[in-house]
């Protein structure tokens, strides 16, 4: 592969995953060097191909304060989607009131939920078709205005109907985490809601898979030590492993 064929496929890589770290690049372009991958980023940006950021790169096609498509996140990583879910589900208590973030991890999540005796709170209309085939569980479809991109609903009427709801249990997922800014999500209306839940919640959950970390959206919702379990995929960065167990995280 000469370099004019590397750097198109860095296009189609981050145009597709949308937000890609400098660890995935690395790894999908080995053996090339840490140098020779700079200078294509530089160029890129130069080129505005891609936008780089501070630990890797992002499509251009990603408007800032927006959610990203749910049809497009359900295809990527598919799998470590299903591993987190199947790990999600050793994490639910019978007899508990649960929230349930929307997203496409959340989604896989919800599709795996055995029924029980539980009562659940989405804002994602997918985890509510998804939790529609419950009939022990009490499922609970908060209102508001909905984000068609998303799959979603968010907004005042959103936040006015949790801000009296209290969780054992709160299962959220995220954008991305770097150690310098966080949780961290797309969209400021999410961002609201996220915040409010992890205020409502006894536990929080997140739901995570390695590859997000060194991504960064727009809004910081919660710091490492806002949450109390990381629910994810596969082996953490060092330095990200060493952040989420000196805030006590439970990673799984």
């Amino acid at each position: 592969m000469n370099m004019e064929q590397r750097r198109e496929k860095m296009v189609e890589m981050i145009n597709r995953e949308r937000s890609v770290s400098f660890a995935q690049l690395k790894q999908a372009f080995r053996p090339v060097s840490d140098m020779t991958l700079r200078r294509d980023l530089e160029y890129l940006d130069r080129q505005k191909r891609i936008i780089r950021t501070h630990g890797g790169a992002r499509s251009v096609e990603v408007l800032a304060g927006t959610d990203d498509l749910y049809l497009q996140r359900s295809t990527r990583n598919a799998s470590g989607k299903r591993q987190i879910a199947e790990k999600a589900v050793q994490q639910l208590q019978r007899n508990t009131a649960i929230f349930l973030d929307s997203g496409s991890t959340c989604t896989e999540f919800a599709k795996q939920i055995p029924d029980g005796p539980y009562m659940i709170f989405t804002t994602s209309l997918s985890c509510a078709l998804e939790l529609s085939r419950l009939q022990e569980a009490q499922v609970h479809l908060i209102g508001g205005r909905v984000n068609a991109a998303s799959l979603c609903v968010n907004g005042a009427a959103t936040l006015r109907e949790l801000e009296d709801v209290n969780f054992q249990t709160v299962f959220l997922g995220a954008m991305g985490f770097t150690i310098g800014r966080g949780f961290t999500c797309g969209s400021e209306e999410d961002c609201a809601v996220k915040r409010l839940v992890i205020r409502r919640g006894e536990k929080v959950i997140m739901l995570m898979d390695a590859q997000k970390i060194d991504i960064t959206g727009t809004f910081t919702f919660a710091e490492a030590g806002s949450i109390d379990v990381l629910v994810t995929d596969g082996a953490l960065p060092e330095r990200a492993a060493h952040i989420f167990e000196k805030n006590n995280v439970e990673i799984v």
